[in-house]
């Protein structure tokens, strides 16, 4: 089953780099874990999916020690400032950095163990009052503040899109996040080159690659609907 809907989904990314004349190698799927245990997780790897995104620490840690070392591990959840000592270090990038304290505290975990962390800056593109990140208008001062720390390289920009029944309505959400990029790449910030847009989820991941999307994070198109019975 997991395989079947795996092919489905790279099937469909094909089918939207197509169309939108991109080619399919610049998108990277990212496998969304959470709340699944880890037999499952081993059979997408066996498939040759490297990059898992998890939105719980704890979770993240647990299978991190328990999955193949070559894992690419993404944190795509809210992180919380005394939690990051537990990311730094494990994961190949942080997607959800929304706030400048959080990136600070990066810089400080990273520093003390001699490494740089990569990071995407998460944008609030709906202007949702639920959801975390940056509103559109603030992320240039801010990436301004974070590229000067030594230990943190930001890579892009992340955005969690509302929940819709119709994928089309986070079309314009997504081609202004890719505009947003495109501005802030214009702008020759000291010590940013950013070329990541981590956009698009099960519900609308093939609008997000459309309008540019180079990493998608799904979930329960590979996975099924999440369990939290025992959380």
């Amino acid at each position: 089953m997991l395989k079947e809907n795996l092919k489905e989904v790279q099937e469909n990314i094909l089918k939207a780099c197509e169309k939108s004349g991109r080619n399919p190698e610049d998108v990277t799927l990212i496998a969304v874990s959470k709340t699944k245990p880890v037999p499952m997780l081993q059979e997408i790897y066996d498939e040759n999916i490297r990059d898992f995104g998890e939105n719980k620490v704890q979770e993240l840690v647990e299978k991190y020690d328990e999955l193949p070392q070559d894992i690419k591990w993404h944190m795509i959840g809210h992180l919380q400032r005394n939690k990051v000592k537990q990311v730094v270090g494990r994961v190949k990038r942080i997607h959800s950095v929304d706030s400048i304290r959080l990136a600070k505290q990066i810089q400080l975990e990273s520093e003390k163990r001699n490494i740089t962390s990569d990071i995407l800056i998460e944008v609030n593109m709906a202007k949702e009052e639920s959801k975390y990140g940056f509103m559109p208008e603030e992320v240039e001062e801010a990436i301004r503040e974070i590229s000067t720390y030594p230990n943190v390289k930001i890579h892009g920009l992340m955005t969690i899109a509302p929940n819709v029944s119709n994928p089309e309505e986070n079309r314009v959400r997504f081609r202004n996040l890719h505009k947003l990029l495109v501005d802030i790449n214009g702008k020759n910030i000291d010590n940013i080159n950013m070329d990541v847009l981590s956009m698009g989820m099960t519900n609308d991941y093939i609008v997000a690659i459309e309008e540019g999307a180079t990493h998608i994070r799904v979930g329960t198109a590979i996975f099924g609907a999440r369990d939290y019975s025992n959380r």
